[in-house]
């Protein structure tokens, strides 16, 4: 799965805990909501488990629901959880270039790091519950 579709996937299942607060919401159902397949929803909650974001129980009764407070809970938050990188790519295997090209890697990779912590820093001006007021519901 690509990133931005994990991330994506993410934020409306994060979206649907939060509408559904009483009672927790099952990895088939949030599947059937963002046409996936419970597995892969799993994979993605199961990161933001680790981080604290939310929690889950097996069994009939059984499910996912946040533990934070929407408006507790930035997309940074969200993105850094899952790993992301939309701009950085993960390093590579060095291999042999020319000083022209090695300059021009390294200050590209400079570049992309800086575009990255900018990115996290805007999205931690934004809450789930920003998205979800803005979406009404």
């Amino acid at each position: 799965m690509k990133p931005n579709s994990r991330l994506s996937l993410a934020f409306r299942a994060l979206i649907q805990m939060s509408c559904n607060a009483d009672r927790a919401v099952t990895s088939a159902r949030l599947a059937h909501q963002t046409k996936t397949n419970p597995v892969v929803v799993r994979r993605v909650l199961g990161r933001l488990r680790e981080a604290g974001i939310v929690a889950s129980e097996r069994g009939h009764s059984g499910g996912w629901w946040l533990v934070r407070d929407p408006t507790c809970v930035t997309l940074a938050d969200v993105y850094v959880a899952l790993e992301q990188r939309l701009v950085t790519a993960p390093p590579t295997a060095k291999i042999k270039m020319c000083s022209i090209e090695r300059a021009l890697q390294d200050r590209m990779s400079d570049i992309k790091t800086d575009i990255e912590a900018s990115l996290i820093a805007r999205l931690s001006d934004t809450t789930l519950a920003d998205i979800q007021e803005t979406a009404r519901l």
